[in-house]
């Protein structure tokens, strides 16, 4: 991807499944990396990076619903680099509750979602404003698009997710700021599989019945999305904001 090589990436949720893979490929596009994650793993995920690739990926444990580490976290990156040039929103919390939803439940997939979200990229804009052409990049997902029996609390805040990206792109595209969503459909992860483990479903059941709804007749990698997020990061994706780019394998197509 051109414009890639040298400039300072933040990858929220980083320590695993697509944020380990988003950091991946960007560190082997020559990014410096930094990834922010809740898990302590997160330290060991960066290391491993930095070995396969060559370079430099560093780790913090943030808890992005937590204010005050997000603004820590931001004011020690800023002592570090003069700015950053790409944020990734890849962190989200998985709970899947219908109409009998209560209070407790959308605070808890809320607060991480779309306010730990938003707090990240508050704290960021600041040093994506200094890069003169910063590029946010968050992550939707085909349930922002659909309803889904007992999936209320999760899509709620995906299809929040889709609304930010674009008043986002709106509000910063003076300061040279590109925001775009990618909206995966069933990519095949850990955390899909600790979404089976809660729903008390099978996971190989599940993954035969999701690989059937996509065109493709499969689930999605990791690394297929991951390239859809460099990309909307690159100077390939220069003209491009406001939208949702789908990595889907066809599961809206139909």
């Amino acid at each position: 991807m051109r414009g890639l090589k040298g400039k300072v990436a933040v990858v929220t949720g980083g320590a695993q499944g697509l944020g380990e893979a988003i950091a991946l490929r960007l560190s082997e596009e020559g990014c410096i990396v930094w990834l922010l994650d809740v898990q302590n793993e997160v330290v060991q995920t960066a290391e491993n990076i930095s070995r396969a690739t060559g370079n430099a990926v560093f780790s913090s444990r943030v808890d992005i619903a937590d204010e005050t580490q997000v603004k820590d976290f931001f004011s020690r990156i800023a002592s570090q680099h003069e700015n950053v040039h790409i944020l990734v929103n890849n962190a989200a919390a998985f709970l899947f509750k219908g109409v009998e939803a209560s209070p407790e439940d959308w605070n808890k997939i809320l607060s991480v979602n779309v306010i730990g979200t938003t707090l990240v990229t508050q704290n960021c804009i600041p040093l994506l404003k200094r890069s003169g052409s910063g590029a946010i990049v968050n992550m939707s997902s085909v349930s922002g698009f659909i309803g889904q029996s007992q999936f209320a609390t999760y899509n709620a805040t995906k299809f929040a997710i889709r609304g930010l990206t674009k008043c986002w792109a709106v509000d910063l595209a003076d300061f040279g700021i590109r925001v775009n969503s990618v909206c995966p459909g069933y990519i095949r992860t850990q955390a899909f599989e600790n979404s089976c483990i809660a729903l008390g479903l099978d996971i190989e059941g599940e993954n035969k019945r999701v690989s059937d709804l996509h065109i493709l007749k499969r689930q999605g990698r990791p690394e297929e999305v991951a390239s859809a997020v460099a990309f909307l990061a690159s100077d390939d994706a220069s003209f491009i904001t406001g939208e949702d780019l789908m990595a889907d394998g066809g599961y809206l197509a139909k």
